[in-house]
This record gives structure tokens, sequence and C-alpha cells, in this order.
């Protein structure tokens, strides 16, 4: 037996694929958009991929689960709850099936989702792992707050909290000690507060390291879970009900994008991200144009900024960073918005002026001050007194919060985010000098880590 686990940085995803050593075959679990590495990891290890699980309709990455069956012949199982659109079989508390000497058992562990499932692997008749998609992650479980208006089921944030109580004390904590523990995600996803960097444990480690199990009340448990969970990007609704139908193939689908000529001229009213680095961005971009950076977290982004209502045109600094991000763009399901990708800009017209840190320094009060980091960051490190808090997936929505009258200057952590914010800020306030306070927010910052 060997489990591969396959890891995303960017969305801090993981996958698996398990082997049977003695049949030759694999199951997957959470196949990431692109197929490719299980399709390689097959074909190293001489063997066919027969089944591919999900743990639920994600709502943060497209699956490759259609894909997938289609091309091997491997059979889906899911819950019948999620209500999937695609031919599978269903997968839940009391089914069972074996690979070689492998065997594969569901548990119904509702709270990420209504139609979350857990899966137990053992060998010979003992427990070695558990899978537990966003149930149960390392220190932490997922957040019940995502699907209360997308997916097959509704259900209240409350009530799922309170499933959640229940599928780890009851489900999840009930198997040994040992049972390795693998989940969907790690630090750094939107689908849990998780801050530990671990990609795996046990379940007796979570049950002594894990705020979330250890023994409380249910109200307590719930009111804790609830609190200070991160926002919900645009994309997650969007994903659920892709993911729920089965998305189309990955490599064809990307062959799609049309790519355009430098100068191409781009239809006016259509969104523009311009993913080249800041410094390039302001010294000469289309007007309107955002400037989401090609980063660990682009797609994270685009999907927080840009809904999936809207078409948008792709720009990057070279080919081999436009192909990177038409791929990236993928892995949200976002690839067939594109109303066109290209290298360069099509225009310089607009520009944005260099902050005088210093004069900003001296007297912070003749500027407003837009912070765009999230709510919770802001209450764990206030940074300027007075400051306008739009968080930036909030942006484009309430840009026009901000009073004009006085320079602008637009912060968040570590100048990442700003320079998509003051972008957004620019041209919604004409005439009004709107300034990225960029990298040198950290002068001003007493702790707290980039972004």
């Amino acid at each position: 037996m060997k489990i591969e686990q396959f890891e995303d940085k960017g969305l801090a995803h993981y996958s698996y694929a398990i082997l049977s050593d003695c049949a030759r075959e694999i199951v997957l679990v959470d196949p990431a958009r692109d197929p490719q590495q299980y399709y390689d990891f097959a074909k190293q290890h001489d063997a066919k991929i027969v089944c591919v699980l999900e743990t639920h309709p994600h709502a943060d990455f497209v699956s490759s689960h259609l894909e997938i069956a289609q091309q091997t012949g491997a059979v889906i199982r899911v819950s019948k709850l999620l209500g999937a659109e695609y031919a599978h079989e269903a997968f839940d508390e009391g089914d069972s099936f074996m690979v070689g000497k492998l065997t594969f058992r569901a548990l119904n562990t509702p709270g990420h989702s209504p139609d979350s499932v857990s899966t137990v692997l053992s060998r010979e008749g003992k427990d070695v792992a558990v899978f537990t998609g966003d149930t149960l992650l390392i220190g932490d479980v997922g957040r019940p707050d995502l699907r209360e208006k997308a997916g097959n089921m509704t259900a209240k944030r409350e009530e799922l909290a309170k499933q959640m109580y229940h599928s780890t004390r009851e489900k999840l904590m009930t198997l040994a000690d040992d049972v390795l523990v693998y989940p969907a995600h790690g630090a750094g996803s939107l689908c849990s507060k998780a801050t530990n960097s671990a990609n795996s444990s046990t379940i007796g480690a979570e049950k002594t390291g894990n705020y979330a199990l250890r023994p409380q009340s249910e109200e307590d448990f719930v009111k804790e879970l609830l609190a200070d969970q991160p926002f919900i990007p645009k994309y997650f609704g969007y994903d659920v009900d892709l993911n729920k139908a089965g998305a189309p193939d990955f490599a064809p689908s990307i062959a799609k994008v049309p790519r355009l000529d430098a100068d191409a001229p781009l239809a006016a009213g259509v969104v523009v991200v311009d993913t080249r680095p800041e410094a390039e961005f302001k010294k000469g971009h289309a007007a309107g144009a955002i400037n989401i950076q090609q980063g660990g977290k682009f797609e994270t982004w685009l999907g927080s900024i840009v809904g999936p209502q809207e078409s948008f045109y792709l720009l990057a600094a070279d080919e081999a960073t436009l192909t990177d991000l038409i791929q990236k763009t993928a892995k949200i399901g976002y690839e067939p918005l594109i109303k066109g990708a290209l290298v360069g800009t099509s225009s310089t017209q607009e520009t944005m002026p260099e902050i005088d840190v210093e004069a900003f320094r001296q007297h912070p009060e003749n500027y407003t001050i837009v912070d765009i980091r999230n709510a919770s960051e802001v209450k764990a490190e206030p940074l300027f007194a007075g400051a306008l808090n739009l968080p930036l997936p909030e942006l484009r929505e309430r840009v026009g919060e901000i009073p004009a009258g006085k320079p602008v200057v637009v912060h968040c952590a570590g100048g990442y985010r700003s320079a998509a914010g003051s972008s957004i800020v620019a041209p919604a306030l004409p005439g009004t000098t709107v300034l990225d306070l960029g990298e040198a927010v950290e002068s001003f910052q007493t702790a707290g880590a980039a972004h």
C-alpha cells in the first residue's frame, strides 16, 4: 500500500492517491483540476485508477473527478446527499468497497457541508487512515458557513456548526489514536481558520492538540467555531455548483481561451485584470485595469475580486506567465470567463504616483486612509486612527464610501493587496490622488505578517 499526497500550495489543497500494490489499482481522493499528475502517478506504478472519492462538492477549487472518470472508467463515489448530476455510486455511512486488500468505508460527517463524507482506509481489518476532506483539518475543523445559498442542500451556519460538533466527537474521535488524518486543506485555506502548516496528523494528536476537539459544550463549540471566520470569496458558490455538475476537461478548456495580440483593442466595459508587477503597472496601464499580480494566491484573489458573472481580459508580463495564470484561473473554473489573454498591455494611458512615505508619516491626518485588510486583521492590529476599513473582497462594491477632497492612501499588511486595492480606488475617484502605501506599511507595524 502507498498513500501519495499531492499539494497545491496556492490553494492550500491536498489530494491523494491510494495504491494497492497487489491489485495495481488506485483510489483518488479530492483530485485537483489538472488530472495529469494522477495519470503520471498511475503510469509510474503501472496501475489503474479505479475510483474517485469526492468528500464533498468543493467551494474553493474545481475537481477533475468527472474528467478522470470519463478518461479511465473509474467510478465516482459521493454522498447521495450531494445530488450529483454526473454518473456516480452513492457512498454513505454503511457503505464500503475493497481494492486489493484495502477496504474503504464511508462516514457521514456533516458540518463543513451537509453532504461531507470522511473515508476510513483499513488494511486487513485494521484502520490505517481517514481522509477527512474539510471536516477535520490539522489543528482545526472546516468552516460551517459556506453552503447557505449553494449546493443541493441548504443549511444555516449554526445548524452546520452543531453537526460538526457531533461529527467530530461521535464519528472521527471514536477512531483509534494511531489512525492517520489526511485533510483536504492546510494552513492558508479559506475553508477554515487553520494555521497549522503540518500536512497530516493522527486522531490521537488531534484529540490533544486541536482546539475544536477539546471537551466543551455544543453551545460553546458553535460560538467559538463561528467567530472570526475568514471572508467568503465571490467564486465559492460558483465552484460548488460546477463541482456538483462536473467541470469540462482541463486541457481542452484552457485551449479555448482566446489569445490576443498585445495591441488588440479591448472592449469597453469589460474588466481588465493586469497581472504585471505593481511598479510596471503604475508606470502605465489601461484605464480601469485592476492590478492582481502574479503570485502564490493569484487565483484566490481573482475569485475574490471578480465575480463569476463577469468576463475579463487577462494581461501578463510574458508568455510563460500568461500560460501559468490561465492554468491558475482554471483551478477555480474561471477560464471560460476570459474574454481575451495577452502579453503586455494594450494601453499605458493611466499612471499612478508614488507615495512620499515620510510626508505621510509626518502628517497622516492630511490623507484619507483606506485599510483593505480583513476586519479580523484590523481588530488584531489597528494601524492608523480613523482609517476606513473596506476589505479588498468588498472594495469594488463599497468604493463609493471613500470621501473625495484629500489624497487617499490605500494599505494592507504587506503590499500585495494594496496594489490591487489602489488600482480599484483610483478610477473610482477621478480628480483625487490615490496612493499605494505598498510594502512601506511594514514600517508602521508593530507585528504581523505580510500578505
